[in-house]
């Protein structure tokens, strides 16, 4: 399995509009969003083109196409305008034979991760940074945010697949990875 990661949407428009074309450009076969999809929170920049009924119109086409995960922005009331689930604190995923816990990063995070063993990975959005790192055998991996980029990084989406994950600019030009034995 190849899957297009994404966080942090923040209801942006641009950040919306890219999925579908970064997901047939690298061919993947689902897309995994990290949470955070409508709203912006009361720590963070309202987004230039923030407009979530248009992120909710891209999206809800190709909701058997999406599997998400609550982020701390999100709440109960987009369950009922989004036609994909998103109300999980957490979900798992295999890319291949590799287990990957899926989580927003709020309650599991890189610094309190859930029992993993070596090899697996950890997949996160909440900071707005991306990651792409090991930890004690754990893979840590995080594709930034596709609409509010924090600590100077430029926005961001990632790929992951059984061997590998990486971070790309929006531009389509690699900006970090990790190789996973």
């Amino acid at each position: 399995m190849k899957f297009l990661t994404v966080s942090d949407i923040h209801g942006s428009l641009s950040g919306a509009s890219h999925i579908m074309e970064l997901y047939a450009f690298h061919q993947c076969d689902a897309i995994l969003c990290c949470g955070d999809i409508l709203y912006h929170g009361p720590r963070n920049n309202l987004p230039e083109d923030y407009a979530p009924k248009d992120v909710i119109a891209i999206l809800n086409p190709i909701a058997d196409h999406i599997i998400a995960v609550r982020g701390n922005c999100d709440a109960e009331v987009d369950q009922m305008v989004l036609s994909f689930a998103i109300t999980a604190d957490y979900s798992i995923v295999y890319a291949g034979k590799r287990k990957v816990f899926m989580s927003h990063g709020h309650i599991y995070g890189p610094e309190h991760l859930p029992v993993l063993q070596p090899g697996e990975a950890f997949l996160s959005g909440h900071t707005h940074i991306p990651a792409a790192e090991e930890k004690n055998g754990i893979y840590i991996l995080n594709p930034g945010s596709i609409a509010l980029p924090k600590g100077g990084h430029p926005r961001t989406y990632g790929v992951l697949e059984e061997h590998l994950f990486t971070v790309y600019a929006m531009d389509r030009t690699p900006y970090t990875s990790i190789p996973m034995e």
